[in-house]
């Protein structure tokens, strides 16, 4: 299979993250998508580059003054500040008659939900990239390519429309779903991560051309917290084209699969021509943010059954943090899906 990957993904290098009263060492860095890459590459799979696609397919899905804030972030920061520490927002709005402001301190907090996605020097690059690779994906399965793995990082599926969140600057499977409809009438988006997709699902969530399925740990204490519930099923055009579907912790092999056979029921129901998965390899047993238990055979399963739908598929890269089995469950996964390809 084609792995769309380009180094300037790894630009962004986020040194700590402020979790439950403490400062960590940042989950999202670029030693995952390495890992990655080399791990696929070891096993087979092509590592290619992705053409420029340009900014019209994130303005597509995102707010353009939310886009172009990031492209001068860092530069306004330094000025602003002074320093060259990480641009982390000690600001937030709830947008409930907020203004945007003029200074790069309040945009930062007008852009952003939480406090996981610092802006560094090389963060506009590596977000743009790592868009980019999941759109070149979505244009080579446009192309007749059956299945393309799109290796994004930073990932996107807690990007908003008009926010960042959860290490998610922009929605690289939004923007990959939407480039799909240039092609195709219906598209799908299933988001097997062990947190919910509350980006995607905020982007298209009044959309009646891309039915979104998320399949995810209960928000109700777990992040992301206020997004992902089973009664959130969309709005307006939207109506019927959102469905969550919520494990409990400790889930493993089975009732992840068992969520799985139903996300794809309801795609099969849809009609969809062409799916994109949001790819979390974050569901496994060991991964240092997860609190379900997939296994190596659980995520060939996954990857099977998604594989069998028979549609052009794009796969995005999201969660999947530095475990032990990182690797292994990406060729496991990739294999997989080769094999049910035949």
């Amino acid at each position: 299979m084609k792995v769309v990957f380009d180094p300037r993904q790894t630009a962004h290098a986020p040194e700590q993250y402020f979790r439950r009263g403490a400062f960590i060492p940042h989950p999202e860095q670029p030693l995952r998508a390495i890992l990655l890459r080399d791990a696929l590459a070891g096993a087979g799979h092509e590592i290619v580059p992705p053409a420029d696609h340009g900014l019209d397919a994130l303005y597509a899905v995102h707010d353009q003054g939310y886009v172009d804030f990031f492209r001068t972030a860092w530069e306004r920061w330094v000025e602003a500040t002074g320093t060259t520490n990480p641009a982390v927002p000690n600001y937030h709005t709830t947008r409930r008659d907020a203004r945007l402001p003029e200074g790069v301190i309040g945009q930062l907090g007008y852009y952003s939900t939480d406090t996981a996605c610092p802006v560094t020097e090389g963060t506009w690059e590596a977000i743009y990239w790592s868009a980019q690779s999941a759109l070149d994906a979505a244009e080579r399965v446009m192309a007749g390519e059956r299945m393309v793995y799109g290796l994004s990082r930073p990932p996107g599926h807690h990007a908003s429309w008009d926010a960042s969140n959860g290490f998610c600057f922009f929605n690289n499977a939004a923007a990959a779903a939407h480039h799909l409809r240039r092609r195709f009438a219906k598209v799908a988006i299933i988001d097997v991560d062990t947190h919910a997709g509350n980006g995607t699902q905020d982007i298209f969530y009044e959309r009646g051309d891309v039915f979104f399925t998320s399949i995810h740990v209960d928000p109700a204490d777990y992040a992301p917290y206020y997004v992902g519930y089973p009664d959130e099923t969309g709005r307006g055009e939207g109506v019927g084209a959102n469905l969550n579907l919520i494990l409990a912790p400790g889930s493993g092999d089975a009732e992840i699969g068992a969520a799985v056979d139903r996300a794809l029921a309801a795609i099969r129901d849809f009609g969809a021509e062409a799916l994109v998965v949001s790819l979390g390899f974050d569901m496994a047993h060991d991964d240092p943010l997860s609190v379900v238990r997939c296994t190596a055979e659980g995520f060939a399963a996954t990857a099977t059954k998604i594989t069998r739908m028979g549609l052009p598929t794009v796969l995005v890269q999201e969660g999947g943090y530095l475990g032990p089995s990182l690797s292994d469950n990406a060729v496991v996964f990739l294999n997989a899906c080769d094999a049910a390809l035949g």
